[in-house]
């Protein structure tokens, strides 16, 4: 099979069967094998049952996935992922603003030059300015700072992944909107960007609130710290722990050294327990001992860890 298009949904009955119609006539005009997986996150409305209508029409096409709650992006996109048999796994959204047209340019890419993953880039956006359009600039430009990925739209939808990739990466959380990010940490490092038609949303509204702005930035920091410190805690917590307990027990030896010159001097003044700089010190000197314990603690449950020695082998002879 030549492709798999997964499409998580939530509440998008309207357009399920213009999207559907769309896809299989492009699909047609370009003699590709395909199957379209529709993973509906617990909707409310009746997209469960165009779903169904769809499957009983098209039933060596068309695949369903029912959630019995909405559970989100992350979750949808993992199911649909280990469902996928097709040899390029293509995502879009249900909303139509996602185009079906640009799935022949996004397979070529993955089978003929040999991309790991494609991520589309809606370059000219709809969206209201300043409710979406400006934080999602500035949200996409911390992300290539950390990630070091230069993708001007890491959160799109519309993206093509090469088999190998949907099935040894794991999608959790809200962690779709770094799947490039965690593509790179699972060792796939040819990762492109193709600019993609953005279009007008037809029906329904958008599902997604300013909040999600905020968890990107939290979201963002964890799989940082993850990939750089994930299997060695300590190297974080143990080496910022034991500054921190040094820079404090050197600040009191100072306390104390000079509070001795002082006496010999015969200058009599408060003690240097009376002194806020102590106690400063001392709270430097807790917080690190605590940092330290804290990457003791995450070693050991580090390297108790199922997946301590999961390791992507590329080939093997």
């Amino acid at each position: 099979m030549n492709i798999s298009i997964v499409i998580p949904l939530y509440n998008e009955a309207e357009s399920l069967e213009k999207l559907f119609e769309w896809i299989r006539r492009v699909m047609a005009e370009n003699e590709f094998s395909y199957e379209v997986i529709f993973v509906n996150d617990g909707s409310t409305d009746s997209s469960w049952q165009v779903i169904e209508k769809l499957e009983s029409k098209h039933p060596d096409i068309v695949r369903g996935i029912k959630f019995r709650s909405n559970y989100g992006k992350s979750p949808a996109l993992h199911c649909g992922f280990q469902a996928a048999e097709g040899e390029v796994v293509i995502t879009m959204d249900a909303d139509l603003q996602d185009s079906p047209d640009e799935i022949p340019a996004l397979y070529k890419m993955i089978t003929e030059e040999d991309y790991d993953l494609v991520s589309g880039w809606k370059k000219r956006r709809y969206d209201a300015k300043l409710t979406k359009n400006l934080p999602s600039k500035l949200y996409n430009a911390t992300a290539r700072k950390v990630t070091g990925l230069q993708l001007h739209d890491m959160n799109c939808g519309l993206k093509a992944y090469r088999k190998e990739v949907v099935k040894n990466i794991e999608i959790f959380g809200e962690m779709h909107r770094y799947i490039p990010y965690l593509a790179k940490n699972a060792g796939f490092r040819k990762i492109g960007e193709k600019v993609v038609e953005h279009r007008k949303r037809e029906f329904g509204e958008t599902k997604f609130g300013l909040n999600r702005f905020v968890n990107g930035y939290l979201d963002l920091i964890t799989l940082w710290f993850l990939a750089k410190f994930g299997k060695k805690p300590m190297h974080f917590f143990g080496l910022w722990g034991s500054l921190m307990f040094l820079f404090g027990f050197l600040s009191v030896i100072a306390l104390i050294v000079n509070k001795i010159i002082e006496l010999n001097k015969g200058i009599y003044g408060s003690l240097i327990a009376d002194n806020m700089l102590f106690y400063i010190a001392m709270l430097v000197m807790v917080l690190g001992t605590m940092m330290f314990l804290a990457g003791f603690l995450a070693e050991l449950i580090s390297r108790n860890a199922t997946e301590r020695n999961n390791y992507l082998i590329e080939k093997q002879i």
